[in-house]
This record gives structure tokens, sequence and C-alpha cells, in this order.
């Protein structure tokens, strides 16, 4: 353990960065903080690639274009789109079918009365009147329709993302019921301090997206160093060689991730990167 906390064990050499971006990567205030970016850049000058794994949508990521690396994509949306950040471009999407997409509200509205929704796709996002905005990111002009109507209509074809927010059920009781209700249609996960779950199509996750790319790119998982913090890590932190936990990570990652850093706060990414690349 180093003097700032962080554990770095790292067997097999290094090849791919995997970074979960809020409340790992990322400050409080949704920044890259200068020593942060300087390990990022440091990590990408020793060949290493840098790869944001993050449940943001693809229509949040220009602020990062400049630390996104030489390669210029990130996986977005816990694994639902691909996106070319400096080009604003989405490379590819693993949507959810239009039945899945009705089978999962009306099944999470049965089960959970007072639901709400909203829509990421390929042409922007939309949601429902009682789904409430949150403070950033949401200022885009969008759709406000009920669920039903959004379908109807064709609005959110494509549909790589589905969200729900609870106006009463606590964050992690709203996963657990979501996922009794309707884990066996969809990926459901959370990754926000508030009562909101995030629905991929069956299968997807950030592991299974991260995979594909490292199998393109012809890099073995024992070659993956991942960070995270939230639920929607969990799968990427268990399938990647070497993965850590910010120490402000929720409960269940730090019990699941044997290796912590410390806080977004502390650059515990930084840190991990900094002895990493002093090792050679």
């Amino acid at each position: 353990m180093s003097e700032d906390g962080a554990v770095t064990t790292t067997p097999h050499r290094t090849r791919l960065i995997a970074t979960d971006l809020d409340g790992t990567l990322l400050g409080g205030n949704g920044t890259v903080s200068d020593r942060t970016a300087a390990a990022l850049a440091a990590a990408e000058a020793a060949g290493i690639q840098v790869v944001f794994v993050t449940g943001r949508p693809p229509r949040w990521m220009q602020q990062l274009s400049s630390h996104i690396g030489g390669h210029g994509v990130a996986i977005c949306s816990n694994g639902g789109a691909v996106v070319d950040v400096r080009r604003g471009e989405l490379l590819e999407t693993f949507p959810l079918s239009g039945e899945d997409v009705r089978a999962l509200i009306t099944t999470l509205r049965g089960a959970l009365p007072g639901i709400s929704f909203a829509f990421e796709c390929p042409n922007g996002w939309a949601r429902e009147p009682g789904y409430q905005l949150r403070m950033w990111g949401d200022d885009q002009e969008h759709a406000v329709a009920t669920a039903e109507e959004l379908l109807a209509d064709g609005r959110v074809d494509g549909l790589f993302k589905l969200l729900a927010k609870h106006p009463t059920l606590a964050p992690d009781t709203f996963l657990t019921e979501a996922r009794r209700a309707a884990g066996h249609l969809a990926e459901i996960t959370r990754s926000a301090p508030i009562s909101m779950v995030e629905i991929s199509a069956l299968g997807v996750t950030k592991a299974s997206t991260l995979e594909t790319w490292c199998r393109e790119q012809g890099i073995d998982r024992t070659e993956v160093v991942a960070f995270g913090d939230m639920p929607n890590d969990l799968e990427m932190l268990a399938w990647a060689g070497t993965s850590y936990a910010v120490a402000n990570a929720h409960p269940d990652v730090l019990a699941a991730v044997a290796q912590h850093t410390v806080s977004n706060e502390d650059d515990g990414v930084a840190a991990v990167l900094e002895e990493l690349l002093a090792q050679g």
C-alpha cells in the first residue's frame, strides 16, 4: 500500500485502463483534476489505452473530449452505446427491443406504483412528465409524453437505455425491487445517489461491451486495470484482470473488490496510475 492509501498489485502487463467517471475518475464537481489529467496523459504516452466506461449517455460526454486519449472512444450508457467523443458520433448501440421495453414498463408500473421513465436513444432523449430533471445535463431539448405515447409514435426507437425514478423508495430498495420484478427482462442497475435505476438490454453491461472492445484491440482481460464505485461497475470490475474500488464506493463494491484506492476527491485513479507507471 502506498502512503496515500492506493493498493497496486498488477502482476500482468497493463495495456488498457478502464475507468468509470462520476464518483470514480471525476471530482464531485464533475471535472478532471490537473493531477488526474496528467496521469491519464502519461498512461497514454506509455502506450496504455484509457477507455472511459460510464453510465453517462453519449450526450453528456463532450466536456471530457480533451481527456479521452488517442482513440477518442468511450463506452457509455452502461455498455449500451459506443461513442466517438470528439466527433460526437455513435459508433455502435445495443438497443432494447420494443417488445422488451413495453414488457418492462408494464411490469415495473404494476410492481412499483409511482414509477416514471426516461429514454436514451440515438436521436436524443425523452421523458415522461413525472420524471423529474436532474440539476445538470438534461437541459437539451427533448420530448415529454407518456411512455406509451413515445413508444407508439416511434420517438424512442433504438432505445439503448431506459431510466426509471421512484418518488419514495430508497435507492437500494428501488434497485432490489426493480430487479425482483423485472430482472428476467433486462439488466437493471444503479449509479446515482438518488432513487433512479438504469436498464439495458439483457446481457448488455459495462463488462460485455468492454470485453468486445478489448477483443477487437487484441487485449486480454488480464491486461486490463479497471476502476469503479457503484453497482453498475460490478460486472466490469469482476471481468477485468485487476480492479480497484475507490474509497468512497458503494458498500457492495467495496465488499466485492479486493483492491481499494483513495477517494475520487483524492485522485484515487491517478494514485494508482502513478505507481503503475513508476513500476515501468
